[in-house]
């Protein structure tokens, strides 16, 4: 097993941990603040989509590369990269199911 693969993927871990907490905004660029310290949600959005679309198409193109015999990629790489991808894309759909049931709660309330 690949120890400086292990690390790097310990601290992608430990860097989505903390933005997932909170302290990813300090990471957002000026393009996407609206007024005063606030975030445009679409483009917070769409570059959200658009990671989980890169991840994707990595563990795809890995996935392809493997099974066409490439020497370059091993199995391990290939399964944790298509694992990546699951977890974006499940995280994802969690956050989808979120927003929805909220907007519902909030389409619900009697004003």
């Amino acid at each position: 097993m690949n120890v400086p693969k292990v690390d790097s993927l310990l601290a992608e871990m430990r860097a989505a941990m903390v933005a997932a907490q909170g302290g990813g905004a300090a990471k957002v660029s000026d393009s996407n603040v609206k007024g005063a310290g606030g975030v445009d949600f679409a483009s917070v959005l769409k570059s959200s989509l658009d990671g989980v679309a890169q991840v994707q198409n990595q563990a795809a193109t890995m996935q392809h590369a493997f099974v066409m015999g490439d020497d370059k990629v091993s199995l391990s790489d290939t399964m944790i990269a298509m694992q990546k991808a699951n977890i974006a894309l499940q995280t994802t759909v969690q956050v989808r199911n979120k927003v929805v049931a909220a907007y519902n709660d909030i389409m619900n309330m009697q004003v």
